[in-house]
């Protein structure tokens, strides 16, 4: 960023720096003290804080306080602490705000079937695994639209794996960790029948859903089976827009999902629409066939139930879905906290392969190549 001071200014509650382009800050002291990365209040190799907070003084003031002479930092001076300890001028533009992410660009467009038409989200798998700008440029097109198609992926399992690890690492769950599946009636799963299976978030019964899925098709000799995608920003924009009481109903009622199969009963429960502090669309959660059996007081139910009508026909509505036929050598990877996920009905046979990954990975891996750049 390269900001620069122009001038700091003292007083009782904190620290007032005023900045080269004329805009004035102001940083308490307890905050300041808190966030000192001298070496005894800071392990530069961990970035963990070394400072007991709960022993400092909550009314500390710094004794001296001075602008370098280049205006990149402050250096402060804390009584019976550390002396001279440095504040970089990117750093303290970073939290100028109480709430720096309020600042933070939201890199994600909203979209439906007429604006994803048009999206670059068609990459070469090869292109990818070359080097990290490929990757680079594979996470970034999921951060924007939620989803990439690799295309000539060699439809072997290995591909899904080698993936994955470039990412983070292959998520274990209930179903394993890297996969193949085809339809099976025998499994207590929808996913594993040729059926329609309409668009929905995976593992609403994991407090701590999977973040990615890459699914690879292995195999196509089949008529039918189209993948479906739907953003479920764009159903929060139109809710938010046209039914804001149901779009309020399903950021605030938490909905148990459950999994019961295989040896198991998984459990959890989270509102359709989960916020961050600012009031952005953090994760969507829905999945009508996973939801476990609840029950609210009677207004709350009709409203609950309400809400989950005007979402599920959003969900449905082909104006809001990209289709898609998955052939043998295309991998889907796409953001489960974001988008739903279903598929057509399909007669033949349709293998696939895949994994889930952790929201975490994904994240960290992104931002380590953008901070590389």
């Amino acid at each position: 960023m390269n900001q620069e001071i122009r001038a700091v200014e003292t007083g009782e509650a904190g620290l007032d720096v005023v900045w080269a382009t004329g805009e004035k800050a102001r940083y308490p002291w307890l905050w300041l003290r808190d966030h000192a990365t001298d070496a005894d209040s800071y392990d530069s190799r961990s970035g963990q804080r070394e400072l007991y907070t709960a022993g400092v003084d909550p009314a500390i003031r710094g004794l001296t306080a001075r602008r370098s002479a280049d205006g990149r930092a402050v250096e402060i001076d804390w009584p019976e602490g550390p002396q001279g300890v440095t504040y970089a001028a990117d750093f303290l533009w970073h939290f100028q705000a109480p709430d720096p992410a309020s600042t933070r660009p939201d890199r994600r467009r909203s979209w439906d079937r007429a604006n994803i038409a048009s999206a670059p989200i068609e990459l070469p798998y090869a292109a990818v695994m070359a080097d990290e700008a490929g990757l680079r440029t594979l996470l970034e097109t999921i951060e924007t639209w939620g989803f990439a198609v690799l295309r000539r992926t060699p439809y072997v399992l290995q591909s899904v794996a080698d993936l994955a690890k470039q990412i983070g690492y292959v998520r274990e769950t209930i179903f394993g960790g890297l996969w193949e599946f085809e339809a099976n009636q025998a499994r207590a799963d929808s996913a594993y029948t040729p059926k329609n299976l309409r668009p929905h978030t995976d593992a609403t019964y994991s407090h701590d859903a999977p973040g990615l899925q890459i699914l690879l098709c292995m195999e196509y000799r089949a008529e039918g089976g189209d993948s479906v995608l739907v953003d479920g920003l764009e159903i929060g924009r139109r809710l938010a827009a046209d039914r804001p009481d149901d779009y309020a109903t399903l950021g605030r009622i938490a909905v148990p999902g459950q999994y019961i199969g295989d040896g198991a009963h998984l459990m959890a429960e989270r509102p359709v629409f989960r916020h961050d502090r600012n009031g952005r669309i953090l994760q969507v959660s829905f999945n009508n066939y996973d939801r476990a059996p609840f029950r609210l007081p009677e207004a709350e139910m009709a409203a609950f139930y309400r809400a989950i009508a005007a979402f599920d026909r959003l969900a449905n509505a082909e104006d809001m879905q990209w289709q898609r036929g998955l052939r043998s050598g295309d991998l889907l990877i796409f953001d489960n906290w974001r988008l739903l996920h279903g598929r057509t009905a399909f007669v033949g046979s349709r293998r696939m392969a895949g994994c889930y990954l952790n929201r975490e990975d994904f994240e960290s891996r992104l931002r380590v190549l953008r901070e590389q750049s």
